[in-house]
């Protein structure tokens, strides 16, 4: 068994290649680099956050894990007087769906136990591991939520100063969890992990109950298509925005300007349709193509907050034909800056990237699950296969049409591709209050022209940013593979 296997951390891919030692296949290490990503990259994901994923099988069918996480039964916007859905705390939290859609992953053709991958995980939680560059610059902008949450300052500032760069990160509550799990995975929604999480959330004043928990599963379902030249594309269906990257692909079919000014265009069009649009199929008339057409020209200025150092990707290929991405998140930097001290456990605050009002089909009501930014893809072209995975909050779409249509010519060097200078356009998203495209130096002058042509703002990063996304890729052209990981992150691509 051969797998090319890409992750954001090397202990991550470590883990992953143990995975397929042990006759595992992608998916084995996929999850294996998964489950060690949330404890050495905990404040881009963890256990208490969401995933989406895509699992294609050798006979090639592509399916999607949505394993986003529901508002609780109790929550009631206009009784509350929101105005907005709050940023951090428990309100913000939604059920956990992460673990769930570990499960889902695995039970689709994974080879070894999950337990292993779990105690694995247990035992690099016991035994620490060094803080990365990345890790450490989170712990800095967020010092104050950091000493502002017992179980955070207990795990990241135990001295009474956040960790830095080298320094050994310890979590042996975390490690106690994952054994447990190992053991009785069904105590996450249904037994004494569910019942501690609810504990904690409804001492912070959060609304959550057990049933919020033993009531939750993750959707697994077939990935939308797309053809689009001689490529097709597939990805997650709503909540996720899969069907907005869809459309910017679709739109940037043309033949004026380069194909950077019609991404760009194109993108323009998925930020005002996103912010309109997009939301659970389960509350909301989510027409898919509405997405993928962009319907919207206007509007594109939202509510939700900027997810810096949201998510981490993982993304595999293997030579027997199966392939995954998963992407999973706390959403913003340590998420709704709390952590269990009991179980160890961060949770996410994907609940703020609901909307207050009571007119928009993202509005947060019982059961729901929010919008959400995370969008794993595959691209198949004639005899290649690409799988792609990004951080990048809202901005992930564009990011993904700038890199792929590249990524499918299998004679293209996967880790060049990645380190080119992007773009990516948003606004409160991105740290403005209008609409603006910012670029990375080294990206094209006609990127610039095409702002103010679209009659958007113009703005410039310093460096390669983080904003920019973190991409991983893997690609599988006949029996040859191909692993990159974005320069960005602190991660490596192998094949294994």
């Amino acid at each position: 068994m051969s797998v090319a296997l890409a992750a954001p951390h090397a202990e991550a891919v470590r883990a992953g290649e143990d995975a397929v030692a042990a006759g595992g296949n992608a998916l084995d290490a996929a999850l294996a680099a998964a489950a060690m990503l949330s404890v050495v990259y905990p404040h881009q994901c963890a256990v208490g956050g969401d995933l989406i994923a895509l699992v294609r099988t050798p006979a090639g069918h592509t399916h999607a894990v949505l394993a986003a996480g529901t508002a609780p039964a109790a929550v009631d916007a206009v009784s509350a007087g929101w105005s907005q859905v709050p940023r951090f705390g428990a309100h913000s939290v939604s059920v956990p769906g992460m673990f769930g859609g570990w499960q889902a992953i695995h039970d689709l053709g994974a080879t070894r136990p999950l337990s292993e991958v779990l105690l694995r995980a247990a035992d690099r939680a016991e035994q620490g591991t060094p803080v990365s560059a990345g890790l450490a610059r989170a712990l800095t902008s967020r010092a104050p939520a950091v000493f502002a949450d017992e179980g955070l300052r207990k795990v990241f500032a135990p001295d009474g100063r956040p960790l830095t760069e080298g320094e050994l990160l310890v979590q042996p509550a975390l490690a106690r969890t994952f054994t447990t799990l190992a053991a009785d995975p069904d105590s996450f929604y249904r037994g004494s992990i569910a019942r501690a999480l609810v504990r904690a959330l409804q001492s912070a004043h959060g609304v959550h109950i057990a049933e919020d928990f033993s009531g939750y599963s993750p959707e697994v379902v077939p990935a939308l298509r797309y053809e689009a030249g001689e490529s097709m594309w597939s990805v997650a269906p709503p909540p996720s925005a899969g069907a907005i990257l869809l459309g910017v692909i679709a739109g940037a079919v043309g033949e004026e300007g380069t194909r950077d000014e019609r991404v760009l265009a194109a993108s323009v069009r998925g930020v005002h349709t996103r912010a309109a649009l997009l939301a659970d199929p389960a509350g909301a008339d989510v027409v898919i193509d509405d997405l993928i057409g962009l319907t919207h020209t206007s509007g594109g200025v939202t509510g939700e907050p900027r997810p810096q150092g949201d998510t981490a990707a993982v993304v595999a290929t293997d030579d027997e034909g199966w392939s995954v991405s998963i992407v999973q998140s706390v959403y913003m930097t340590f998420g709704s800056g709390l952590l269990d001290p009991e179980t160890g456990i961060l949770f996410h605050n994907r609940a703020s990237a609901f909307s207050a009002d009571p007119r928009h089909p993202a509005f947060i009501r019982p059961g729901l699950r929010p919008p959400h930014t995370l969008t794993p893809a595959i691209v198949d072209s004639e005899d290649t296969i690409v799988v792609a995975g990004c951080q990048g909050g809202r901005a992930q779409p564009w990011i993904l049409a700038q890199l792929l249509p590249d990524a499918v010519a299998a004679d293209s060097s996967l880790d060049e591709i990645l380190s080119r200078a992007r773009w990516v356009v948003g606004e409160r998203d991105l740290g403005h209050a209008v609409l603006t495209a910012v670029t990375e130096p080294g990206v094209t002058e006609n990127i610039a022209t095409a702002a103010a042509t679209l009659g958007i703002s113009h703005a410039t990063f310093p460096g390669p940013a983080d904003e920019a996304g973190h991409v991983q890729l893997v690609r599988r052209t006949g029996p040859r593979l191909d692993a990159a990981s974005d320069p960005r992150a602190d991660g490596i691509g192998v094949v294994i």
